[in-house]
């Protein structure tokens, strides 16, 4: 039993005898006579009530057909699903470090343009999100760069400056030997910028508490529990509300680059195209690695 026996079947039922069927469907009338005949043995019942004049379908015929039917529309569906490259659609896994000030913009007008596609998001840090998209459990991720991998196509989303955050308005960073550094876990962008400038000045933390929620980071350090570094933007309200202080960092150390990265190798649905241009149209760049 196949699909082309399937029409076949629905063709005859629908025309009531082969010769229209067979001109419907651009068959040989013997074609189409072998092909219902292969269907009732393969079923082990009669399909149809032979009349000198045509076919009718018999009981189980119809019985038969509600079901062909069905099977019929949901093929038809599948092919659509598939084929009309104009309407992306399906789903779109999609990783993301935690703060990426520009993604719920880049979201929601996606989404407004495509809402068929049903958008799957996933947290984590950089590393994670790397090997994720590298095992296909993800189909690309924004992470924080820059990045040097051969098996990953790369695109600029943004830059942004990265401050060391605490709550008095005077500070040196050798006080950092004193009090404690409030980060992410290893493999996160902004806490490996701050341990190369560290290691640069040769300071030593007096402790490094790690957090999984950097609400629960900057909640901490307005409490004055320790310092932090993340992007200006992120902090900029708390600033101007004297809830916490920024503190310029040197250049080389300074810059965060948020990426999106996806498979070289991957096969490049209508839907994941359709993400990228998306991207693209809001002037972001390529990096060439």
């Amino acid at each position: 039993m196949d699909l082309r026996s399937l029409r076949i079947f629905q063709a005859v039922a629908e025309y009531g005898t082969v010769s229209a069927a067979a001109k419907e469907l651009n068959y040989v009338q013997s074609n189409v006579t072998a092909h219902i005949k292969q269907l009732e043995n393969h079923l082990q019942t009669p399909l149809f009530y032979r009349k000198h004049k045509g076919m009718v379908l018999n009981p189980e015929g119809r019985k038969m057909l509600q079901q062909v039917n069905q099977i019929l529309q949901q093929v038809t569906e599948l092919e659509r699903t598939f084929l009309e490259h104009d309407t992306p659609s399906g789903t779109l896994k999609i990783g993301t470090v935690e703060i990426v000030s520009i993604l719920p913009e880049i979201l929601a007008t996606y989404y407004n343009a495509y809402p068929n596609v049903d958008l799957s998001l996933e947290a984590g840090l950089t590393e994670q999100l790397i090997q994720k998209v590298l095992n296909h459990e993800l189909d690309g991720a924004f992470i924080s760069g820059p990045i040097q991998h051969e098996m990953l196509r790369q695109y600029t989303i943004n830059k942004e400056e990265l401050v060391l955050v605490t709550s008095s308005q005077a500070f040196n960073v050798e006080e950092l030997t004193t009090m404690p550094l409030l980060v992410s876990n290893e493999g996160c962008g902004y806490r490996a910028k701050l341990t190369l400038w560290l290691k640069a000045l040769g300071i030593r933390p007096k402790r490094i508490m790690e957090f999984n929620i950097m609400e629960t980071i900057l909640k901490s350090v307005i409490l004055g529990l320790g310092a932090t570094i993340v992007p200006a933007s992120m902090v900029e309200q708390l600033a101007q509300e004297k809830r916490v202080y920024c503190h310029k960092i040197p250049a080389q150390y300074a810059t965060n680059i948020t990426l999106f990265i996806h498979r070289k190798d991957q096969g490049m649905t209508a839907t994941m195209a359709s993400f990228l241009t998306h991207l693209q149209h809001a002037d972001e760049q390529e990096v060439h690695m």
